[in-house]
């Protein structure tokens, strides 16, 4: 979304897309001198609101969240440099998990510190908690969270990457038709197409949304 579509937005959306406009900025700027900076933004675009919800369901502030996104994804990224991440070890889900779970109890702890710092005392006894349910295996809140958000992010992302594929229109009648499961007629009529468009799109988009489901699983794996 460019920084135009981001400043006519209002309320809350506006406030969490500049905040991730600026996260995304800043990260590539930390990995100016990176190789192949094309694949670590779609990496990014492709993953950040998965942890970004996690992290704000685990207790995380919005701004935290973000913090939390940034310092995943670089941590990723210099692992991959050097080439830490195993797939024999375990899948890459449940990689990105564990990252994103020492990412999120960082952020905890920053926080207690800073409130330690200043004598303040935590809101909510339960916040203090927080870290030892997400850090406990037993427990394994995050875990939980992780798991409900995973074929969100996953159908989400593969939506973006077709959007990106076919015409609006195409994805306007995919969109009203498949996704918001709209009578073919009132399609029709609000969109002014006709019906063979109707059964077009929901066919050309369909395939295109089935192969992108394909390729982002094979990439998770």
């Amino acid at each position: 979304m460019s920084d135009e579509k981001i400043e006519n937005l209002k309320g809350e959306d506006a406030v969490m897309l500049q905040a991730y406009a600026k996260t995304r900025k800043s990260l590539i700027e930390r990995l100016d001198n990176w190789e192949d900076q094309k694949t670590w933004n779609e990496f990014y675009q492709t993953y950040w609101r998965l942890i970004y919800s996690v992290a704000i369901k685990a207790g995380l502030r919005p701004e935290e969240a973000f913090d939390c996104v940034q310092e995943t994804i670089l941590s990723i990224a210099k692992q991959s440099k050097k080439k830490l991440y195993d797939p024999e070890q375990g899948s890459f889900k449940t990689w990105l998990m564990n990252m994103t779970r020492w990412r999120v109890n960082d952020q905890f702890r920053k926080r207690k510190k800073d409130t330690a710092m200043t004598g303040g005392e935590w809101d909510d006894d339960r916040k203090t908690s927080m870290i030892d349910r997400v850090e406990d295996p037993n427990g394994d809140v995050l875990s939980r969270l992780w798991d409900a958000e995973w074929k969100t992010n996953v159908a989400e992302a593969a939506l973006a990457r077709v959007k990106a594929q076919v015409s609006p229109k195409q994805f306007q009648i995919f969109d009203f038709y498949v996704i918001r499961q709209w009578d073919a007629t009132k399609v029709q009529e609000n969109l002014n197409v006709s019906m063979a468009q109707v059964y077009l799109a929901k066919h050309r988009v369909g395939a295109v949304l089935k192969k992108e489901l394909a390729k982002l699983e094979d990439e998770m794996k």
